[in-house]
């Protein structure tokens, strides 16, 4: 069953391309995010990686936090107080 040649001129024709149109999208960007996910799947270091994205989020969350106080340290001096603690060195340390 195809599509009529004059479904874009009618009002349910043109909602009939739309959903198509979005299904179709939806459909590739499902392909892409499954085809990400199988390659992150086969890292070896895929451990290491989740314990780093949740270090990431942890920081992330505690500089938002930080942000919403009254009076809170500087982003950069949490930023710097952070790496230091996890044994980033720097030029100072």
């Amino acid at each position: 069953m195809g599509v009529p040649q004059d479904a874009d001129r009618c009002e349910d024709g043109q909602a009939v391309l739309l959903v198509a149109g979005l299904a179709d999208l939806a459909l590739s960007t499902c392909g892409t995010a499954l085809k990400a996910v199988r390659g992150l799947l086969a890292r070896s270091d895929l451990g290491e990686l989740a314990t780093q994205g949740q270090q990431d989020l942890q920081a992330r969350g505690r500089l938002a936090l930080d942000r919403m106080g009254a009076g809170s340290e500087a982003h950069m001096e949490a930023l710097a107080r952070h790496a230091r603690s996890q044994g980033g060195g720097g030029a100072g340390a």
